[in-house]
């Protein structure tokens, strides 16, 4: 059996839920999760919006000092920082699952993951890196936004079971229960750069280089994209497996993703099509009703004593400062 999960908090739910349904049409002998970094407690959903995928909420896989890296990280950090432990659960609480994957809410699956799963018959994980060939420019993201931030994108990655991948998991815990921040001055990026050891930790890692994984804003520069048939391919001759939407607002849809500024959707008409079946995928499955709820591990940052002594202090200063500019 092949478990696949996700990670989100309430108000990623549309991106959850357009994940599972992709599943659903095009693997669905595969056992789709969502692993809620939220509580769901106190909420009711309106019954359009009830997720028809299970839920499993974060307090259930029983994460020591969890309370604690709530306290430690932001939202994204901690949605990031939970990922080894739900792998954790899943090997542990489904005996029958020979492999368990991960992706992103904000990811479509469009055709069987048929050769993902021969690949974790022979490897005992796999990694798609965030590109396969070098950019030449100098726009967002280049290699030297992939070395700050991670040289593989974490939105995926697949293990099979194995007693080496339990001990590189559990060292993966620890790092993330700690460690999993956006500090780039301190070479951290939530979960990514860590996962650069894991070829190394754990030699049997398959790199997927194909074009049909993961494709996404940072790997553009090497793909096109064309539909035939009711099918989609990249690079007129790989089928596209699975798009990585990351950075992309339906609010905004005319913004490819937020994270770059390399592409403009306007000039790559060849994801006009991908792009609009993504925007409304997630209105229909309620993006905006559940952009309304507040996750409610993350607790507002406190305004510490010397934060309000250094505001006032600055206060003549600044007025002194507009005083001038109006001169």
């Amino acid at each position: 059996m092949t478990i696949a999960f996700t990670i989100c908090s309430i108000n990623y739910l549309a991106q959850a839920r357009t994940l599972g349904d992709s599943l659903k049409a095009t693997n669905p002998d595969v056992r789709f999760f969502i692993g809620l970094v939220d509580t769901l407690q106190g909420v009711a959903f309106e019954d359009a919006y009830a997720p028809s995928y299970p839920m499993i909420e974060i307090d259930k896989i029983e994460i020591r000092d969890f309370q604690e890296m709530c306290a430690r990280y932001n939202i994204t950090e901690l949605n990031t920082a939970v990922k080894p432990f739900y792998f954790t659960y899943f090997f542990k609480h489904y005996p029958e699952a020979g492999n368990v994957i991960y992706f992103d809410p904000d990811i479509i699956v469009f055709q069987p993951i048929t050769e993902l799963k021969k690949s974790l018959a022979k490897h005992n994980a796999v990694l798609t890196p965030h590109i396969n060939t070098p950019i030449n420019d100098r726009l967002t993201p280049n290699e030297l936004h992939h070395l700050n931030t991670g040289v593989y994108n974490l939105g995926f990655v697949a293990f099979s079971r194995s007693e080496e991948n339990d001990r590189f998991i559990s060292w993966w815990e620890e790092k993330l229960r700690y460690e999993c921040l956006i500090d780039l001055c301190n070479g951290l990026f939530v979960d990514q750069n860590w996962m650069n050891f894991l070829p190394v930790f754990v030699p049997n890692t398959h790199i997927e280089r194909n074009p049909g994984y993961n494709a996404a804003y940072w790997n553009l520069h090497e793909r096109t994209f064309t539909q035939r048939d009711g099918h989609w391919y990249v690079n007129e001759e790989n089928p596209l497996i699975f798009f990585h939407y990351s950075g992309y607002d339906p609010a905004k849809p005319d913004i490819l993703s937020k994270y770059q500024d390399r592409f403009e959707l306007s000039r790559r008409t060849d994801l006009t099509a991908l792009f609009k079946l993504y925007k409304d995928s997630l209105i229909g499955n309620g993006n905006a009703y559940y952009r309304q709820f507040p996750c409610s591990y993350i607790k507002p940052a406190p305004v510490r004593r010397y934060q309000r002594v250094r505001k006032y202090l600055k206060m003549p200063v600044n007025y002194l400062i507009g005083k001038l500019q109006t001169i």
